[in-house]
């Protein structure tokens, strides 16, 4: 099952947004709210609703319509005739909507904290339009620093021959071009100001028309810059990249295909890696492994997530979609027993390299819980792969943007078949003595999927959802991070 359509988002918006007014002079909107694309959301008074790049709740303006459909229209603000007392002033050159501004972020016009408050709507309005799920309780949102937090960034290169430039950085709005950032204040200090240098380092370079890309990867102590490169370095380029990291301090990658052929240019020096002090874990990882954007906010994250937990010394604990073991470990230092489940073999080995890194670093009386690691799709699971994996207490999951249907469904078969629902699947033999988790921690990065999860877990599987709360991992950009607890009812 998949994430609602534009076209479905639209009904739920239709159904509780306001009536056009019909008191402003023609061509005038009020903006009632924000759509998860950080538009403003208006209706005219024929009925049809309108998404305004640019356009904050509670102002009143005009826009330029360049697309329309029966029940909807697109259109770029114009004019502000009222405007909101959230707006602010963009901290970014590249901000705003005109043309080559950059499209890495969506709300550096609205104030932080207003931006937060927008993502706990857009979570709790998906949760009751999508999953008809009501949290019980609305945690305090989770906030970091607004700039310099990005850790994590898939930066362009292109040189452009008509200005015999190159240009590195992210994508214009809506569009294949590369904006022409000479600084970008949402990735770290340190980045932002080697943004020119790299331009000119690649500038520079024999192989400057096939170097497409440069991936960032910044760890506690390590940077880490992986270049993309269509052809074999010459030893001049080679000598040019040494130059750049010794001077700059950072650690050069070299990926002359896909992500397995990543390599260190020159081995040794400092590994890259983050730590979580609150639970003594030390995590190394290659730059091309999936991490947390953002370490201020994986942190708390981690912390907060495993005190919703509550793993007791008593408790088996599974961790669905581990990664790294980003809250496995964590989870380790406070359970009986633990298992961590991902869909990357990759991965899965990274994870057992630093359960072992890590317990051999504990004291004897500090010794991690039993931890294994599994690798399985996650995408086809059944009622009788859980029934294999045993029972646990608790769970944790972890899922990418297309979430956990498919561990929230075999939850909800095999409910239903307990309670003798009509339709319900048979259960083996194997899973009638097997019990579900007591409690659930749902980690979220797309309130749609987690909406849709959590409308199965509530109605179908026999929980309840006791907390919900926004996580506000990206300042400025739309995207709506979030954690859930379900309990069983």
């Amino acid at each position: 099952m998949s994430a609602p359509t534009k076209n479905q988002e639209i009904v739920e918006i239709d159904a509780h947004l306001p009536a056009g007014r019909t008191d402003l002079p023609p061509g005038w909107l009020e903006v009632n709210s924000m759509d998860m694309d950080a538009q403003g959301v208006a209706r005219r008074p024929d009925g049809k609703v309108v998404f305004i790049d640019g356009a904050l709740p509670g102002e009143i303006v005009t826009a330029n319509v360049h697309r329309k459909k029966n029940n909807w229209e697109a259109a770029s603000l114009t004019e502000i005739h009222h405007e909101s007392s959230q707006r602010v002033r963009p901290g970014c050159p590249n901000f705003g909507l005109h043309s080559g501004a950059c499209g890495g972020c969506k709300m550096q016009h609205l104030h932080v904290a207003a931006q937060v408050a927008i993502k706990q709507r857009v979570l709790e309005d998906n949760l009751w339009h999508l999953g008809k799920v009501k949290a019980e309780n609305i945690y305090r949102p989770i906030e970091g620093p607004a700039w310099g937090y990005r850790f994590r960034a898939r930066m362009s290169v292109r040189y452009v021959p008509k200005k015999d430039k190159v240009l590195v950085g992210f994508h214009e709005r809506k569009s294949r071009y590369i904006a022409d950032m000479e600084t970008c204040k949402i990735l770290p200090p340190h980045v932002d100001a080697m943004l020119m240098p790299m331009r000119a380092l690649i500038s520079a370079m024999d192989a400057r028309e096939t170097c497409p890309q440069i991936e960032l990867a910044c760890g506690d102590e390590v940077t880490a810059l992986v270049l993309r490169h269509l052809e074999p370095l010459s030893d001049a380029d080679l000598a040019r990249l040494r130059d750049f990291a010794e001077q700059h301090d950072v650690q050069w990658w070299l990926q002359p295909k896909g992500p397995d052929t990543v390599k260190l240019l020159d081995e040794g020096g400092a590994q890259l890696a983050y730590a979580l002090p609150d639970f003594g874990i030390h995590m190394p990882f290659k730059p091309t492994d999936f991490t947390q954007v953002n370490p201020h906010i994986n942190r708390v994250l981690v912390t907060r997530a495993l005190r919703l937990l509550d793993a007791q010394k008593t408790e088996r604990v599974i961790d669905w979609f581990c990664g790294l073991g980003n809250f496995t470990l964590p989870i380790a230092t406070q359970a009986r027993e633990v298992l961590g489940i991902e869909g990357s073999e990759a991965l899965v080995a990274r994870s057992e390299e630093n359960l072992l890194k890590n317990q051999s670093a504990r004291g004897d009386g500090a010794q991690l819980a039993p931890t294994q690691f599994v690798a399985r799709n996650l995408f086809d699971m059944t009622p009788e792969m859980l029934f294999a994996d045993g029972q646990a207490d608790k769970w944790l999951v972890d899922p990418p943007r297309e979430g956990a249907f498919a561990l929230a469904k075999a939850l909800a078969d095999i409910h239903q078949a307990r309670i003798g629902a009509e339709d319900a699947p048979e259960l083996p033999e194997s899973g009638k003595q097997w019990q579900p988790p007591r409690r659930i921690v749902y980690v979220s990065c797309n309130p749609a999927t987690l909406a849709r999860d959590a409308g199965l877990l509530v109605h179908k599987a026999g929980y309840r959802c006791v907390a919900a709360g926004v996580v506000n991992m990206f300042p400025h950009t739309a995207h709506v991070e979030s954690m859930a607890v379900f309990e069983l009812a």
